[in-house]
């Protein structure tokens, strides 16, 4: 019996693009940040300020959050051929991407509560110590930020809207930067106008800052999750235009869903007088490059379209 080769005809499912460069930088991100996060947590408990503890605590959620990016990565790049995953592995980035953002309501909420229990019980802070400390972790901060901002530097603005794992792992580290703002803002208050009350008020202002930031990240990873189609994308309205613009074939069920960055997969069902061939539904959409998923049913219909349209 004369076996014929399909393998032609099989859909690759390997929507994840070459990620690399952020998983290299993410690394040396990881080391730093961690260990700068020893030494913001011992001076914070030696110096008694709440504003430094919390950058400390700060840093090491972050160091746990940029671990779950790497590992995000690696786990996508090393599985990215594995056929039990249908839709190949663009989620887990964005699953990663939640997950830290998940990490970032938690110390938010910690910092909060911590520092209203230091707003009505003080303690004695050394200035000196505590701000010189702050100073070398923005600098750290910033240093990180530009470490992972450079990739979205080199894709023109659009890693970070597109990659929410690199985005996750960005805000963590812009979050940082901004609690050591406010922690040398407050301290420097402390020291020069014996404003002592501006450390834990600092706090509070910071964990709700942060906590506004966790829930858009948390807001956009969701989405993607439950296949939500991005309310950005006018992907499903052109879809619709391109197969009903013959005026006999109509739309009757239409799911659009993102599988990898700015990559999305898509279900049509179409119901025709005379319906064409899957595949020329199917050229109809050639010229939508981030569809690169497309399965389409044909249906034939002797009845009106309106009364199909509308049951």
């Amino acid at each position: 019996m004369l076996r014929t080769d399909h393998s032609r005809f099989r859909k690759r499912h390997d929507f994840v693009p070459d990620f690399s460069h952020a998983e290299r930088r993410t690394r040396i991100v990881i080391g730093i940040t961690a260990a700068m996060m020893v030494v913001e947590i011992v001076a914070g408990l030696m110096s008694h300020s709440m504003a430094l503890l919390a950058d400390g605590w700060h840093m090491s959620t972050h160091v746990l959050a940029f671990l779950i990016t790497a590992a995000a990565y690696y786990f996508a790049r090393t599985q990215a051929g594995n056929a039990r995953f249908s839709f190949g592995t663009g989620k887990i980035g964005v699953l990663g991407g939640f997950t830290s953002a998940v990490v970032l309501a938690i110390v938010a909420l910690l910092m909060a509560g911590e520092s209203v229990h230091r707003l009505f019980a003080p303690l004695e802070i050394q200035f000196n110590e505590a701000i010189g400390i702050a100073c070398l972790g923005l600098l750290v901060n910033l240093g990180c930020a530009f470490l992972l901002a450079d990739r979205h530097h080199e894709h023109g603005g659009s890693a970070h809207d597109h990659d929410l794992n690199l985005r996750a792992a960005y805000m963590h580290v812009l979050a940082d930067a901004f609690t050591s703002v406010l922690a040398i803002t407050a301290l420097t208050g402390g020291k020069f106008f014996g404003w002592t009350w501006l450390d834990p008020v600092v706090g509070i202002v910071g964990s709700g800052v942060v906590f506004s930031w966790s829930y858009t990240l948390l807001r956009d990873t969701g989405g993607i999750l439950l296949d939500r189609t991005p309310p950005s994308s006018d992907l499903p309205e052109e879809i619709r235009r391109a197969v009903q613009n013959d005026g006999d074939s109509v739309v009757t069920d239409l799911h659009v869903w993102q599988v990898g960055i700015g990559k999305y997969a898509a279900m049509v069902s179409i119901v025709a007088h005379e319906p064409k061939s899957c595949d020329s539904y199917r050229a109809l959409l050639r010229g939508y490059h981030e569809l690169v998923h497309v399965t389409i049913e044909t249906h034939h219909c002797p009845e009106d379209h309106a009364s199909v349209a509308s049951a």
